[in-house]
């Protein structure tokens, strides 16, 4: 049963990553391209977390926190940039 919800999840995550990579190729404007772009990097913590909770460790927890911290910075970089182009 474990293994099943390793590779469902794991399927999963694969299909989110694809997705938010053809709104980052395709979408229309800087605004899609950086929600896309957030998107991918939360569906890389879920695929690191996913990780540690099947092999049981928590050493990856200081590669989360990271990823998390710069999706924000990243996130709130970028909206100010968009900001500006915009006024």
């Amino acid at each position: 049963m474990t293994t099943l919800l390793a590779v469902a999840l794991t399927v999963l995550i694969s299909v989110t990553a694809l997705l938010a990579l053809a709104r980052i190729y395709r979408g229309p404007s800087l605004i899609d391209r950086v929600v896309a772009a957030d998107l991918l990097l939360s569906t890389m913590l879920a695929a690191v977390a996913v990780e540690a909770a099947v092999n049981r460790h928590a050493t990856t927890l200081p590669i989360l926190v990271v990823l998390s911290l710069l999706g924000f910075v990243g996130s709130v970089s970028l909206v100010r940039f968009a900001v500006r182009e915009v006024a």
